[in-house]
């Protein structure tokens, strides 16, 4: 069957998308929204996205991967935003097992042998 993607934007659609699916691995990679020309205004997540995107595949079978934009550079810098306070987001990109402990933050995300073996490893 492999793996399904669900692109979502903002808090309140992550969370919907992520009980929808619950029972089967979640893996979540939270970017910066992105502009007319599909950039993000965060840098990192541009260089992020590729990388963890060629290891899509070695997700385990049944698997749902959530692309979430987690809003505008103003909105992620708020130390009260949803995300960093009930997901306990520090940085994006951010790559997260969803209800476990394993994450990747940051320049973390840029290392394909890192988020292969998020994707792999239980």
């Amino acid at each position: 069957m492999g793996w399904e993607e669900k692109e979502v934007r903002g808090y309140p659609e992550f969370v919907q998308t992520a009980q929808r699916y619950h029972g089967r691995p979640i893996f979540a990679l939270f970017c910066g929204d992105k502009d007319a020309e599909g950039r993000s205004w965060c840098p990192d997540c541009v260089t992020a996205e590729p990388v963890v995107r060629k290891e899509l595949h070695n997700m385990p079978d049944e698997s749902v991967f959530i692309y979430c934009l987690v809003g505008d550079r103003a909105y992620w810098k708020d130390p009260n935003n949803e995300f960093r306070k009930n997901l306990k987001l520090t940085g994006v990109p951010t790559l997260l097992k969803y209800g476990t402990p394993q994450k990747l933050v940051e320049e973390e995300c840029f290392k394909a042998e890192l988020v292969r073996m998020l994707f792999t490893e239980d």
